[in-house]
């Protein structure tokens, strides 16, 4: 967690959804917007998908800003509540700084070639066809389970771990944790086994068993990657994000309320 401040320059962003266009034009004339690349910080408008998509697009550029997202989509998990008479610059400059570190993904295919991706809430391998997956997982150096029969597996950040990870049964991870949740999609052996809970140091090494027969794909957040040889995933620490939120609405406080959630 950063420390509170004022931004001098700010970018406005709005997903092509209504109400977030609605919103934006209501913000125009709110504040002096720079663009995106000259800006200090950046205001978010729209879903949990539109803010993974700018912040994804923020680390292909490698110029990461906070950022403080305003919920006018779905879910909203990642996302401020929408206020339209608040003043959004004092709002900004009062929001508390939460880091989040983007896993990242090295995927191997069955022809040699490498794909690196980022994730900022989980990496899962998912079959192609009807087949079940067999899967080979590696942790720490060590393999762990020779072959895990299932639907896929994933591995997801405490950002993430309320996103696919929540709806695969995995559990919830608070911020500040430094733990990543290994769980398997609809496991069928090892039966029992309901997933793993690891240090964010982990290295963890996915491997397609008989890809030939059941082939499976790679997908970090948004991005695919078919005909799976092998995973290879760590945190990438260097790559930090900064997401902004107000008090009492903070990521890591909805992470503890969603466990009480009927």
């Amino acid at each position: 967690m950063g420390e509170k401040k004022e931004f001098a320059r700010m970018a406005l962003v709005a997903s092509s959804a209504g109400p977030a266009q609605a919103a934006a034009r209501q913000l125009e004339k709110s504040c002096p917007w720079v663009p995106l690349d000259e800006a200090d910080a950046v205001i978010v408008l729209g879903g949990d998908g539109f803010m993974l998509q700018i912040l994804h697009q923020m680390l292909d550029a490698r110029r990461v800003i906070p950022a403080y997202g305003i919920n006018l989509g779905t879910v909203g998990f990642l996302m401020n509540r929408y206020r339209q008479n608040g003043k959004l610059a004092e709002k900004v400059a009062k929001a508390r700084h939460i880091s989040v570190s983007p896993l990242h993904m090295t995927a191997i295919t069955q022809d040699g070639a490498r794909h690196e991706h980022s994730a900022i809430n989980e990496v899962s391998l998912l079959r192609e066809t009807r087949q079940t997956a067999k899967i080979e997982v590696e942790v720490g150096g060590k393999i762990r389970i020779p072959e895990l029969a299932c639907d896929g597996v994933l591995l997801a950040t405490p950002a993430g771990s309320t996103a696919y990870n929540l709806s695969a049964n995995g559990p919830i991870l608070p911020l500040g944790s430094n733990l990543l949740a290994l769980t398997p999609i609809s496991p069928f052996r090892p039966r029992r086994w309901r997933g793993a809970i690891l240090p964010d140091k982990s290295k963890v090494v996915f491997r397609v068993l008989e890809p030939d027969k059941r082939p499976v794909a790679a997908v970090a957040d948004q991005k695919e990657v078919r005909d799976i040889a092998e995973v290879h995933l760590q945190v990438a620490g260097e790559r930090e994000l900064t997401l902004l939120f107000d008090p009492g609405h903070s990521l890591d406080e909805r992470i503890v309320s969603e466990q009480f959630v009927a």
